[in-house]
């Protein structure tokens, strides 16, 4: 169990008033309930994205749900192209790779 306080003191320039509220919007979502939560890395990953988009780029709040939403559409389409990736290395002929490598670099 990870207390909304231990997990400020972790995070350099968390307040937890912030954090509770980052949860209620449910831009982060950790496991458990209030006074239990349960954050894995991703979250602690998202937090410090999160305050790094507040406190280095002078994000303000109404536009961070806009781009935490692009953000999770970046990693997600990420995500697909490794796992497209996978499928044309684990399926396709050795030759065809080159082939398709060729013809992504050229452009």
């Amino acid at each position: 169990m990870i207390t909304i306080k231990s997990q400020s003191v972790t995070i350099s320039g968390l307040d937890p008033d912030d954090l509770q509220r980052w949860i209620d919007n449910a831009w982060v979502r950790p496991d458990g309930t209030p006074g239990e939560y349960r954050f894995h890395d991703i979250d602690v990953a998202r937090l410090r994205l999160i305050v790094q988009l507040r406190d280095d780029m002078g994000l303000d709040e109404a536009a961070m749900p806009v781009v935490l939403s692009l953000l999770d559409q970046l990693y997600e389409t990420r995500r697909q192209i490794r796992h497209f990736y996978n499928v044309i290395e684990t399926t396709l002929p050795p030759e065809m790779h080159a082939r398709l490598r060729e013809r992504f670099t050229q452009s």
